[in-house]
């Protein structure tokens, strides 16, 4: 049994989700929240959530702060947009941020439906006049990253293999027996040179593409910070 958690603080709409929701999984868990604090408390209690469908306006938030703060939080949860914005602008920048889909509200019910059902399956789901632009920014983006990973050492290969697999900055230290400080600052410069703003958007956008194997490591030393 699949569980949703509808963040929005319109009765109607939410109600809307729910429906959506249930012509396809008629048995979903469904969880609602009308603000992030309240999002986060059932994220906290109830860890099975298979997709967040988020409302960019809500009362205790500005812009993408909430979808920043559910994604810092829980950076393996899906998290589709739903807004009554439909700017090409926010569409792209909540795609690049890492959302899995952008829901207009205007979109009816079926394709709503449709929409959360293409997300499941691991695809991205946009309005349908800007899939073909994301579809080629998309492809130029993965070059752009396979261009970028080439800067790397060795060392930074391997924390970056351990960064998509979800580890935190003390895992790795563990993993690679080096010191935190080390890890971070690997973490730090790796960030720079492929040029993306957060470890959430390296775990996103490299989950993607194939990463180079990383060289075999010759036994534990200890690590300069680059």
């Amino acid at each position: 049994m699949m569980g949703f958690l509808i963040i929005d603080d319109h009765p109607l709409f939410g109600e809307a989700l729910g429906n959506a929701i249930r012509i396809s999984h008629p048995d979903a868990r469904i969880y609602e929240a009308t603000s992030i604090k309240g999002a986060l408390g059932i994220l906290a209690s109830e860890p099975n959530i298979d997709l967040a469908l988020l409302d960019l306006l809500l009362p205790d938030v500005v812009g993408f702060s909430g979808f920043q703060k559910i994604r810092d939080r829980y950076p393996r949860l899906p998290i589709a947009i739903v807004s009554s914005e439909e700017d090409k602008h926010t569409i792209r920048e909540a795609l690049e941020m890492g959302a899995v889909g952008y829901l207009p509200k205007s979109t009816s019910l079926g394709e709503l439906s449709q929409a959360i059902a293409r997300v499941l399956s691991g695809s991205v789901s946009a309005p349908r006049d800007f899939v073909a632009v994301g579809a080629l920014e998309q492809s130029e983006t993965a070059r752009t990253l396979r261009e970028r990973i080439q800067k790397l050492t060795p060392q930074q290969i391997r924390v970056l293999h351990l960064i998509i697999r979800g580890l935190q900055n003390r895992e790795i230290a563990a993993e690679l027996k080096l010191a935190e400080s080390t890890v971070k600052a690997h973490v730090t410069e790796i960030l720079r040179k492929l040029k993306l703003f957060s470890r959430n958007k390296a775990i996103i956008e490299l989950g993607k593409i194939p990463l180079p194997v990383p060289e075999a490591c010759s036994g534990a030393k200890a690590e300069k910070a680059p």
